[in-house]
């Protein structure tokens, strides 16, 4: 589907690229920082002021009152849900298992049309007004960057290719656990819609994605749904490291699929098992990779041959993948612990400081 109007379709397609260096720094700064971790959520949130500035005046603090900005109250409180889903159901201390503080700054940049994980903490533009009205509004956005986190604290999957295109889908199929979670959804009650309320009047549609139907959120959208539809552009920023916001249709509808095959809350079955592959999968994983290991900690979870383990294995099917059986079995565990992911970890920062003066 194409935009009527080609200026406005591709300012709204630029906006998901316009942070890609910032995305590449944020794989840096998760790995360099030193975070704030302590048992149980704490929230800070703080105002930008309108600069390109990743701090600012502390706004609103864990166990404060509400502030008078409601931008910072719908950060505290989507930061609040998000922490919620990951504690209560998968028994996770924050987005790295420890208890991370969780960051937040609003107002950030001048109309700016995008809200990203930098590696250490949340930014929030006001949208332009026209393209976006706010990036604050969506829990499902919230949970999806947040989300961004979890994943460089577990299988760090590359952003780019497939990987980078499960990267997204898993951010968008666990940001709308997190809303519908919130709401005490059921799967088949739930929009699967992602950034619904946040599109300003020159984008025509209801949200930035579709995890039910990819392609219709917008007019413009033209996520697939399934292989058939699988987009090849360069791996650079400007072809979005190979249309991972695009090709993240697919296992997004996967995912959506499943869920609504287990029936009930999808964060029961479909979101367990998608949090059990996270832990098991290597930071290149491409969909087949992804579905043979999901396919497999299902039966591990739930039993060989057991109606879970089918639906993943129908809901890939259903998107154009096929599931190979792995060499060898999987072991479910707490990867942001492992001594394997930390030495991978620690290589990666290895060459990272090497080529930091060439970035």
């Amino acid at each position: 589907m194409k935009h009527k109007n080609p200026q406005v379709r591709a300012a709204a397609l630029d906006t998901l690229l316009q942070t890609a260096k910032l995305r590449g720094q944020r794989s840096v700064l998760s790995k360099t920082f030193s975070p704030l971790s302590a048992t149980g959520m704490h929230r800070s949130v703080y105002d930008a002021t309108h600069h390109f500035s990743t701090s600012g005046p502390l706004v609103r603090d864990e166990g404060q009152r509400p502030a008078k900005d409601t931008a910072v109250n719908e950060v505290y409180n989507g930061f609040g849900a998000t922490y919620k889903l990951y504690m209560d159901i998968y028994r996770r201390d924050s987005i790295d298992g420890k208890g991370l503080r969780l960051e937040g700054v609003v107002h950030y940049g001048n109309k700016y049309n995008n809200a990203f994980w930098n590696g250490s903490r949340m930014m929030f533009g006001d949208g332009d007004g026209k393209l976006f009205i706010g990036f604050t509004k969506s829990v499902d956005v919230i949970g999806h960057e947040l989300t961004h986190g979890v994943t460089e604290f577990t299988c760090a999957l590359e952003y780019h290719n497939q990987s980078g295109a499960l990267n997204e889908s898993i951010s968008d199929a666990f940001g709308s656990l997190v809303k519908q979670y919130a709401l005490n959804q059921t799967a088949d009650k739930a929009d699967w819609l992602i950034g619904a309320g946040i599109l300003g009047s020159a984008l025509k549609g209801k949200a930035l994605r579709s995890m039910a139907a990819p392609g219709t959120a917008f007019d413009g959208d033209d996520q697939p749904a399934n292989m058939s539809g699988y987009v090849k552009s360069p791996d650079t920023e400007a072809g979005d490291n190979v249309s991972v916001h695009t090709n993240s249709g697919i296992p997004n509808h996967d995912f959506y699929v499943l869920a609504t095959q287990l029936g009930g809350h999808a964060w029961e079955e479909a979101g367990q098992i998608w949090y059990d592959t996270m832990q098991v999968v290597k930071s290149d994983a491409d969909f087949k990779a992804f579905a043979g290991a999901s396919h497999q900690v299902a039966g591990q979870r739930y039993g060989t041959g057991s109606k879970q383990q089918q639906s993943v294995e129908d809901a890939w099917d259903a998107v154009g993948v096929t599931i190979g059986q792995p060499a060898q079995p999987v072991t479910v565990h707490d990867a942001a612990n492992s001594a394997q992911l930390k030495a991978r970890l620690e290589k990666i920062l290895s060459e990272i400081q090497q080529t930091t003066e060439m970035m």
